[in-house]
């Protein structure tokens, strides 16, 4: 107890000094970053789940081609849960004259059990309902317009004659975000009463289950083994497939921006310890000389640390939660369907990783001053033992070594993020050896006040090399941050521009070619990718029939097992990259396929091996030419096979497009329904705003975070700068009694910070460049990204002003002392 009185009443005394100061700010900074992105994540996560089971219309759902086992839904009932059967077909609508194919939903009238079925009535007000009534249907706007009908007249679906209740205006859909045809919601009862759910009947049948999460999930873990062939559940997981890409830029985003925001804290408190553990010496030497045992001083650092740690872990926690909540309501418009409850775990998580950053950054100097001799007290040389190596200034690198690791949660993230700051590290310390190395040989003959800034920092060499390594890592955080992430994400935008194909067709045949490229002309369509379309069966690989191979992954198996949809192009697609083999090109000497990585990766393939497919009656034996790397983001028409159109042009085929329709005139499509029925025109759009809407999101979550960032990055700039001050003062008294002008100091101090920052300046601009580039490539997926030269050069002489404008502003009070001041303060 003595000894926490001792500490708190040292830490009361010592309060006023400005390295304390900045190293408790530097931790709440620390936890507050790491807080504020993992309680973010946490509710965006949640958000995720609950709108993928809105997608779903359930918390789970089980899917087979044929009607379930009613014990399926009886162990749901045991269970607690509440269930909702769903059957799914494709149908004509008849009205009149006209008709028009539908894609059907059949629902009871517990259906959605998550998420809302909207309808607008007559008048245009939407409404949330539950499935229609016996004798009623839905029909969305699409279906309205093509087969020309208003609500309260009918139509004839299955052959039942049904009432039009209202218009659909949206539908959890299983998460497949893209309609193939005009929907429309008809009564599960009227579609049995009618035969639409037969045997040989094309259905799918859904039950879905929603309910207390511990029973869902002891619900999946016994339905699952007791699935069948043709059965599967539907999970959010699997939902949410389609923008797993996404999901994973999204989440490496926030990390990187939460990573170098606590790193740039830990060297901040790295800073700031070295030169409080430097203030303390004396005092550390006189405790020594009075008998003060080296474990009562170690106990008595570590105990004003504590001191100092506590409340600044709370304050950092507490302005976690509150500015994630605070972040929560301004971005409301972009956080939409998501749990409102604040995730308390986030937070505490990062109060022990702000506590890891504080010991791993903070000890080592503070540790060292329990080897001050106690003679030290009265020969200064004597301070400390001289060691070839000390083993605690590895913890600061291993702590982060350990939080880029925990925190990364991409494979590759941490590794580049790691090596990216070490050769920042690297190259500023040859930048300054060789600048200590020029200062030798320049300072003769250079002006006064140069001769004293370079004289300085040569005389000062290990501290020149700690100020220009911190400076530089915290300028290199700061350009990540501050020009790399935002042009990163402006990139991932980009791939999403406002006339990135939006409509999808199917079954387009050869002869309608013509008259529909007319068509999308008439309409002012526009970005119109068409590419021939073949149906196959993979018959060998090498000679061994498919049957006859052992596949031990799942997905080689069913890939084996289903129809393949076969392409060809004289030219390689915008969106592909070759990586392995050459192009084939439009006319090879004997037929060739180009296959995507991950067929690549499924079957072991590679170019040169032989792939035979069955199209139709005929058999085409192929030799693998090349491996693609595939954008599958770029919502382009891609395929994981592509023949050469020599030899696959005879093959029976119709054709698929894409291109881009403003949806105000989406309307116009009506047309193009009726004068070419046999189309299957599939809507992308609902896909395209989930996407634009997680970048939004994204981008809200990392201008938070820049804040903090930025923060952090102005405590290290003054901790790294104040890191020599005590050594100054002394060097300006000295020169002031000798008789230096104070515009001579002020010119070599000048001198000396612009120095300093032009090499962190430099280096900066030139690590944040390669980081940015290596992170595009690796991480983000952004192949054509290039980093912004021209805001990282300007970005970086601003902040190497900035460094010397700092520098000038920390050492005005010394310039303005007397020279007696100074060396009684010394």
């Amino acid at each position: 107890m003595k000894l926490l009185r001792l500490a708190l009443r040292t830490l009361r005394r010592e309060w006023r000094l400005p390295e304390l100061r900045t190293l408790a700010a530097a931790l709440v900074l620390a936890v507050a970053a790491l807080g504020v992105v993992a309680t973010l994540s946490t509710r965006v996560e949640h958000g995720i789940t609950a709108s993928a089971a809105e997608l779903i219309g359930g918390d789970i759902g089980v899917h087979g081609a044929s009607p379930l086992p009613d014990d399926f839904a009886a162990r749901a009932h045991a269970l607690g849960l509440k269930t909702s059967r769903v059957a799914t077909f494709p149908s004509v609508a008849f009205a009149g004259d006209r008709n028009q194919l539908l894609d059907v939903t059949a629902v009871d009238a517990a259906y959605p059990l998550r998420g809302s079925l909207r309808t607008r009535d007559a008048q245009g007000h939407e409404h949330v309902v539950h499935g229609p009534a016996r004798g009623n249907v839905y029909l969305d706007h699409r279906a309205l317009s093509d087969l020309q009908l208003r609500i309260g007249q009918r139509v004839q679906v299955g052959g039942q004659d049904l009432r039009i209740a209202a218009e659909l205006s949206a539908l959890p859909d299983g998460g497949q975000l893209v309609s193939m045809a005009p929907r429309v919601v008809m009564n599960l009862a009227d579609a049995e009463q009618a035969g639409l759910l037969g045997v040989g009947s094309r259905a799918g049948h859904d039950l879905l289950i929603a309910g207390a999460p511990p029973q869902v999930a002891r619900y999946v873990a016994e339905i699952r083994p007791q699935l069948q062939k043709g059965q599967r559940l539907i999970t959010p997981q699997t939902t949410q497939e389609r923008m797993r890409s996404a999901f994973d830029r999204a989440g490496a985003f926030l990390r990187l921006t939460a990573l170098l925001a606590a790193l740039l804290a830990g060297v901040a408190i790295a800073l700031a310890a070295q030169r409080y553990a430097r203030r303390k010496t004396d005092e550390v030497a006189l405790l020594r000389a009075l008998g003060t045992p080296r474990r009562r001083v170690l106990g008595l650092l570590a105990g004003t640390l504590a001191a100092l740690a506590l409340p600044a872990l709370a304050l950092g926690a507490a302005l976690a939660l509150g500015l994630a909540q605070l972040a929560w309501h301004l971005a409301g418009a972009l956080l939409t369907r998501v749990p409102t409850e604040l995730p308390w775990l986030p937070a505490l998580a990062a109060v022990g990783m702000g506590l890891a950053v504080l010991i791993g950054f903070a000890l080592p100097p503070l540790a060292r001053l329990a080897d001050v001799a106690p003679v030290a007290v009265f020969r200064r040389s004597m301070t400390r033992r001289v060691r070839r190596f000390d083993a605690l200034y590895l913890l600061p690198i291993l702590v982060a070594v350990a939080l880029i690791g925990l925190q990364a949660g991409n494979p590759r993230l941490g590794p580049i993020l790691a090596a990216s700051l070490f050769g920042v590290v690297l190259a500023a310390v040859l930048l300054s050896l060789l600048l200590l190395w020029l200062a030798r040989r320049i300072a003769p003959g250079a002006h006064p006040g140069l001769r004293l800034g370079l004289a300085a920092l040569a005389r000062r060499r290990s501290l020149s090399l700690i100020q220009a390594t911190a400076l530089s890592l915290g300028l290199t955080a700061l350009l990540l941050l501050g020009v790399i992430a935002p042009s990163l994400l402006q990139s991932w935008r980009s791939e999403l521009p406002s006339d990135t194909p939006n409509w999808f067709v199917l079954n387009l045949q050869t002869d309608q070619r013509p008259g529909f490229e007319q068509a999308l002309r008439s309409m002012h369509a526009d970005k119109l990718n068409m590419l021939p379309l073949a149906v196959g069966k993979l018959v060998s690989i090498n000679g061994t029939p498919i049957d006859a191979m052992k596949l031990d992954d799942p997905d080689a198996k069913r890939w084996a097992d289903r129809q393949l949809r076969l392409s060809w192009s004289a030219e390689l697609p915008s969106s592909n990259r070759v990586v392995a083999g050459t192009w084939q090109g439009a006319d090879p000497p004997t037929p060739m396929v180009s296959i995507d990585e991950r067929w690549r990766d499924l079957f072991q393939l590679k170019p040169g091996d032989r792939m035979t497919f069955q199209v139709g009656e005929a058999n085409l034996t192929t030799t693998v030419s090349s491996v693609r790397k595939v954008d599958w983001t770029s919502f382009q028409v891609n395929f994981f096979l592509l023949l050469d159109p020599a030899h696959a042009g005879r093959l029976p085929h119709t054709w698929i497009a894409s291109f881009y329709l403003p949806r105000e005139a989406s309307n116009t499509l009506a047309t193009l329904s009726r004068d070419y029925p046999n189309l299957s025109l599939i809507d992308v759009n609902a896909l395209l705003d989930r996407v634009r809407g997680i970048i939004d999101r994204v981008s809200v979550a990392v201008r938070w975070v820049l804040g903090f960032s930025l923060l952090a990055g102005v405590l290290v700039l003054v901790a790294a700068l104040a890191s020599s001050a005590r050594e100054r003062e002394h060097e300006a008294a000295l020169l002031r009694t000798l008789g230096a002008h104070k515009t001579q100091l002020r010119i070599a101090a000048a001198c000396e910070f612009a120095l300093l920052g032009l090499i962190a300046g430099l280096t900066a601009a030139l690590g944040a460049a390669g980081a940015g580039l290596w992170l595009a490539r690796q991480v983000f997926r952004i192949p054509h990204y290039l980093p912004p030269l021209q805001p990282l050069i300007v970005t970086a002489a601003l902040a190497a002003l900035a460094v010397m404008l700092i520098g000038l502003a920390g050492t005005r009070r010394v310039i303005r002392t007397s020279p007696l001041g100074l060396l009684r303060r010394g």
